[in-house]
C-alpha cells in the first residue's frame, strides 16, 4: 500500500509540473491583412486602352495588347499582325524617372492559330549614394521586366485558348558595399481562354456576348539571396464577361465587367506565445510572482493558415486561408467596371471604374480614355482618378499607347 501512495504522489507531481510548463499566454501582434507578392509591376495595366476602362482586358474586344490580358483573343483579330507601344509613368507626382515600358507583338499564322511576345521592363530611375558631399555617388539603377511568348488555339468558332510561357528577373537590391548581390529570377506561366459569340439580332440592334479567364503568373516562387525569404509571383485569377451593342455600321457599344482575386496565401493573423512556468496557476506569466520563462514564439500563428507553402500549394490554399472566413475571401476579390463607345471604328470613347475592398490595398478609382485610329495607326489615351483615401500612385497621370495593325482584313471573325 505504502509504494502505491508514494506511485500515486510521484505521478500527481509529474503531471502537475508537466501541465506547469505548458503554461501559455498568447498575444495578437499588429498585423496587415492586405496580400503582397513578388514582382508586382506585372499587375500595372501598359495601355491606355485597358486603363480607361478600370484596368481590365480579359473579355474586351482584341487588340495588340491581348498579350498582357489574354492572348487566346488574338484567334479573333481581323488583322494579320500587331505591333504595340506604350509607357507608363509611375509616382509622375514625386518623381520623373520611375515607369513601366511595354511592347508586343502578335501574327496570326493561320485560321486557327497565332502567337505572340512581349517585353515589359519596370524602372525604379536612378539613386545615388554617397558618404559625404565630396564622395563620387554611386549609381544605382534597380529595374524589373518580364519577358514573355504565347502561343493561341482556336478549338472552336467561338473559343480559343492560349498558354504564354514568361521569364522574370527582378533586379532590385541594391549593392553599396562591393557585396556579391545578385538578381532574382524565375519564371511563370499564363492559361488563359477566350469566347465570342457571332452577331446575333435583336429587336433594335445586333449583339454579341464576350466572355475571358485568365490564369496569370502560375510559377515558383522566388528570393534574392540564400538566406532571404521565398517571395509568391503576383500568380492572379481573372475572369470576365461583356456585351456589344452593334446600333448600325457606325455606333457601338461595348460593355464589360471583371473580377480578379490572387491566387497567393492569405497573412495569418500571428500573436507572441509565451510559455512558462505558471507558479500560482493563475494562467498569467507573471515573473515577480515566481513564474519561470521557458521560450517565446513571436510569429505564432492564431488565425489562417501557414503561407510557407510551394507556390501549386498557394494556389489552392488561397480560396480557404483567409482568418476571417468566407467573408474575408470575398474582400479579396477586386472587380471593375467600364464601357467603350465606337464610332466607325475609327473614334473611342471610355469610361471605367475599379473597386478593391479598403482591408485589402482599398484602391478604389473612376478612369476616362479616348482612341482614334488613322489608317493603321491606334493611338489611345486615358486618365485615372482617385476614388479612395489612399493615393494612387497613378493618379492624375495621362497615359497613352500606340498600335500598329498590319494587314487588316487579312482574316474575318467567323
Amino acid at each position: 500500500m505504502k509504494n502505491k501512495i508514494i506511485a500515486l504522489v510521484a505521478l500527481f507531481t509529474a503531471t502537475f509540473q508537466l501541465s506547469a510548463q505548458n503554461s501559455f499566454q498568447i498575444e495578437p501582434n499588429p498585423d496587415s491583412r492586405v496580400i503582397t507578392t513578388g514582382m508586382p509591376f506585372l499587375l500595372i495595366a501598359p495601355d491606355a486602352r485597358a486603363a480607361g476602362m478600370g484596368d481590365m482586358g480579359v473579355a474586351t474586344s482584341v487588340d495588340a495588347y491581348s498579350q498582357k490580358w489574354n492572348p487566346a483573343k488574338y484567334a479573333f483579330s481581323t488583322a494579320k499582325s500587331g505591333i504595340s507601344l506604350s509607357y507608363t509613368p509611375y509616382l509622375s507626382k514625386l518623381v520623373n524617372d520611375i515607369g513601366v515600358g511595354y511592347v508586343s507583338y502578335f501574327n496570326r499564322l493561320n485560321e486557327q492559330s497565332a502567337f505572340g511576345a512581349s517585353l515589359t521592363y519596370f524602372s525604379l530611375g536612378e539613386i545615388e549614394f554617397v558618404e559625404n558631399e565630396f564622395d563620387t555617388p554611386l549609381v544605382q539603377k534597380p529595374n524589373e521586366m518580364a519577358l514573355d511568348i504565347s502561343y493561341t488555339l482556336r478549338l472552336s468558332d467561338q473559343f480559343a485558348m492560349a498558354v504564354a510561357m514568361r521569364y522574370l528577373r527582378s533586379d532590385l537590391k541594391l549593392n553599396t558595399g562591393g557585396n556579391d548581390i545578385k538578381p532574382a529570377s524565375t519564371f511563370g506561366v499564363d492559361i488563359t481562354g477566350f469566347y465570342q459569340s457571332e452577331e446575333e439580332a435583336y429587336n433594335d440592334f445586333n449583339g454579341r456576348w464576350r466572355a475571358g479567364f485568365a490564369i496569370q503568373n502560375l510559377g515558383p516562387t522566388f528570393k534574392y539571396d540564400e538566406g532571404g525569404q521565398e517571395n509568391f509571383q503576383p500568380t492572379n485569377l481573372r475572369l470576365g464577361g461583356g456585351f456589344d451593342f452593334i446600333f448600325d455600321q457606325y455606333n457601338k457599344l461595348g460593355v464589360t465587367a471583371e473580377v480578379s482575386k490572387l491566387l497567393v496565401p492569405t497573412p495569418p493573423v500571428y500573436g507572441t506565445r509565451t510559455e512558462y512556468v505558471d507558479s500560482n496557476n493563475n494562467g498569467v506569466y507573471d515573473p515577480e510572482n515566481g513564474d519561470e520563462f521557458i521560450s517565446v514564439d513571436p510569429n505564432y500563428i492564431m488565425e489562417g493558415k501557414d503561407p510557407n507553402v510551394s507556390f501549386i500549394s498557394g494556389v489552392f490554399q488561397s480560396f480557404g486561408d483567409a482568418p476571417g472566413g468566407f467573408s474575408e475571401e470575398l474582400k479579396e476579390f477586386t472587380y471593375a467596371l467600364g464601357a467603350e463607345y465606337m464610332y466607325q471604328d475609327a473614334f473611342a470613347f471610355r469610361a471605367g471604374y475599379f473597386n478593391e475592398n479598403e482591408s485589402k490595398g482599398a484602391r478604389k478609382f473612376f478612369a476616362l480614355g479616348a482612341g482614334f485610329k488613322y489608317n493603321v495607326i491606334n493611338v489611345d489615351l486615358s486618365y485615372l482618378f482617385s476614388a479612395s483615401k489612399v493615393q494612387s500612385p497613378l493618379e492624375s497621370t495621362l497615359r497613352f499607347s500606340l498600335t500598329f495593325n498590319l494587314g487588316e482584313g487579312t482574316y474575318t471573325e467567323y
